[in-house]
């Protein structure tokens, strides 16, 4: 019995620490309203639950592309991937000097709902990855 719980809860915990896909149907009304209300023109769509809200992946205009909503339809932040090359210089110097002993797996520029703009890079080192998030000049944003 004391295995079993231990699982239950080591399940639990391991489903709340990834986005788990779900179906659009399970999709609350107002997140998906708010999705084809900001991109009309998308058809296709893969719903992930992120904590609380929701993220729609998905391609427009050639680039991959995700976006939170929360469940009342409230637009959180688009994310859309970029190659590494292409993350402000003063982000590439800051990799270069602090991360150095870390690869690059992903990049992306994160726009959240006040219109500020982050940028995201995966950094992966002895099979580890994290993310990390920063300002335009380069310095380390928080979560």
């Amino acid at each position: 019995m004391k295995n079993l719980l231990m699982f239950v809860v080591a399940a639990l915990l391991a489903g709340t620490a990834h986005a788990q896909k779900v179906a659009a149907a399970q999709v609350p009304a107002a997140a998906k309203d708010t999705f084809k209300a900001k991109f009309p023109t998308v058809k296709t769509v893969a719903w992930e639950r992120e904590g609380e809200a929701f993220e729609a992946g998905f391609t427009q205009n050639g680039k991959t592309m995700s976006a939170v909503i929360t469940s009342a339809g409230v637009l959180q932040e688009t994310e859309t991937d970029i190659k590494a090359a292409q993350l402000p210089a003063a982000v590439r110097a800051t990799l270069a000097r602090d991360y150095k002993a870390y690869q690059v797996k992903e990049a992306a520029t994160i726009v959240k709902a006040d219109g500020s703009t982050v940028y995201e890079a995966e950094v992966s080192k002895g099979g580890k990855a994290q993310d990390v998030l920063f300002t335009a000049d380069g310095k380390v944003a928080p979560k």
